[in-house]
């Protein structure tokens, strides 16, 4: 394909299910390219099962899932028609592990299928999917799922997805695929390894799979030219990815210093050397606060494929943010009373993370310190090493004296939130605790949620994802006649 092919607008991969299926599709079906949030798409799955399937979409999906059994065994055990009841506790399900149980790996091959088949449902367009590098446990199962469904790339940020080329190679192939774990505490010439074998699972023959491009998320030229050069298989394309993007930044370069507010200083050191990542040779979208026609115009001149947009796309009716967090992100942003804190410590993974400050959400302190701590969920948990080849799990935002039994520094746990289960609960999925209490959101942009309510036409509430893609392309010729959508 060549880059002229290529559409201009990748829409961000955000949160968990924000970039849900409904969005990706709006977008893709638009002529750019759509991408689903592939975090945590095992349990989207079960509890949109639980919350009784709405529309019955899920349900459309999983009887598409190739592989005989599994669809049956995952309806049996999580679908309740009508939905449990309102404040009832959602039924929980395995955590991941360097050995996952059939039923787990299940999930999360079935998860990414289900959501990427809704996305891809009835035209040609081009979907994605994202995951975090930071992720490790899903991610081999994620991939392959996606696959099924027919994925055209994979996106991956949050660390150096150096393998992933080769296990996308293997997938593709139907041949067993690894991926190396990172683990605490393991001397240098250990080595513990993921695994998931195509064949095993479908019980024979794989079915078989066609490789996505695949999009490593990077913030500086150096990281472009040694992933082309080094990576285990072929790279595609970058998405170069600025500190104002929403969600997990990279870290500044160099000595961490914080502003008087708290928030991580990004300098001249930050900005990726352009220059260099075009002479890569390779397409790249640049992404961080380029949702406005002038700068899709500065970046198709400073030889970008075009931009990648995730904040614009948040708060549009496709996404899955729950109705009331959109319609107050968007209140806020028409009074010009909204902005981002890039909090060094929230996220779990020790990368910056960047919140949204909205009332009755984590947020606030008051309601992160009522919280009573628990990791029920563990996407964001730390591999370590026990003893002999044993792993164990932790994560700096569990029960603090678990963590500490487990190894764990007491300082990690200062002002760490738990993310998995607060953005859940921001797209209407949150468990309600043992204890009765429900989980309440915390809300990840970028910059430009200080101006989101400018895609908000007069008289209006809401808006659309075609908004966004007109408005981001209106001074942009139509690359061809043929297709639908804008800027093709």
């Amino acid at each position: 394909m060549s880059q002229r092919d290529l559409p201009i607008i990748i829409q961000g991969g955000m949160g968990v299910a924000v970039s849900n299926w409904r969005l990706a599709r709006a977008v893709s079906q638009l002529g750019q390219f759509g991408v689903v949030s592939g975090t945590a798409l095992d349990v989207v799955l079960v509890r949109r099962l639980q919350t009784g399937d709405p529309g019955g979409h899920a349900r459309r999906a999983v009887a598409q899932f190739p592989i005989p059994g599994i669809a049956e065994r995952v309806l049996d055990r999580y679908f309740v028609p009508g939905g449990v009841g309102n404040g009832e506790r959602l039924r929980s399900h395995p955590m991941g592990r360097l050995n996952p149980s059939r039923s787990l790996e299940d999930l999360m091959v079935l998860g990414n299928f289900v959501e990427i088949y809704l996305a891809k449902e009835g035209h040609e367009g081009r979907v994605g999917v994202n995951l975090l590098t930071k992720i490790q446990a899903p991610t081999i199962p994620s991939l392959y799922g996606a696959m099924l469904a027919g994925v055209d790339a994979v996106l991956m940020g949050a660390g150096i997805p150096r393998e992933i080329p080769r296990v996308l190679d293997d997938l593709a192939a139907g041949r067993p695929a690894e991926l190396r774990l990172d683990v605490k505490e393991a001397a240098r010439d250990e080595v513990f390894k993921l695994a998931f074998d195509p064949g095993a699972y479908c019980g024979g023959d794989p079915v078989p799979v066609r490789r996505p491009d695949f999009y490593p998320i990077i913030s500086s030229a150096v990281l472009a030219t040694m992933l082309a050069k080094k990576a285990t298989g072929s790279v595609e394309g970058f998405i170069v990815e600025g500190p104002t993007a929403g969600g997990h930044n990279a870290p500044p370069r160099g000595k961490l210093r914080l502003s008087d507010s708290g928030e991580p200083i990004y300098g001249d050191k930050d900005v990726a050397d352009l220059e260099q990542v075009a002479a890569v040779g390779l397409p790249f979208w640049l992404a961080g606060s380029y949702a406005e026609p002038e700068r899709v115009a500065e970046a198709l001149a400073a030889g970008a494929t075009g931009v990648q947009v995730g904040t614009a796309f948040a708060y549009c009716d496709e996404s899955g943010f729950s109705p009331e967090l959109k319609t107050a992100v968007l209140a806020r942003s028409r009074e010009k009373s909204v902005e981002v804190f890039t909090d060094p410590v929230a996220s779990p993974t020790g990368f910056p993370f960047k919140v949204v400050p909205l009332e009755d959400t984590m947020s606030e302190q008051p309601v992160y310190e009522k919280r009573t701590r628990v990791c029920d969920l563990g996407y964001l948990r730390t591999a370590y090493r026990i003893d002999g080849d044993t792993v164990g799990w932790r994560c700096p935002s569990e029960p603090v004296g678990d963590y500490l039994r487990k190894g764990g520094d007491e300082a990690d746990t200062v002002g760490r939130k738990c993310v998995c289960n607060a953005l859940l609960a921001g797209i209407g999925l949150g468990q309600v605790q043992k204890s009765g209490e429900p989980e309440l959101p915390l809300i990840t942009s970028g910059d430009d949620v200080a101006r989101v309510a400018r895609f908000l036409k007069p008289g209006a509430d809401s808006y659309t994802a075609a908004d966004v893609v007109e408005y981001l392309l209106r001074d942009i010729p139509r690359r061809s006649s043929e297709g639908p959508g804008f800027g093709r």
